[in-house]
């Protein structure tokens, strides 16, 4: 069921070619990419902070003193 042959995916890239014309479609592509970018970088972020408190809570833990 989630399986996109190539018909498939021809037929969805024409749909969107005559919805938003030739045109829009690199500011379309633009405006994808810079959010994936964002998302990204949010991800990489969050990783980064838990990763710093993970590594404070160990520096404090008792088994770390010892």
């Amino acid at each position: 069921m989630g399986n996109l042959g190539a018909t498939e995916i021809l037929l969805i890239l024409f749909v969107i070619l005559i919805f938003f014309g030739a045109k829009k479609i690199p500011e379309l592509a633009q405006g994808l990419g810079k959010g994936i970018r964002e998302f990204k970088k949010a991800t990489r972020e969050i990783e980064d902070d838990t990763s710093d408190t993970s590594k404070k809570i160990d520096d404090k833990s008792p088994t770390a003193q010892k």
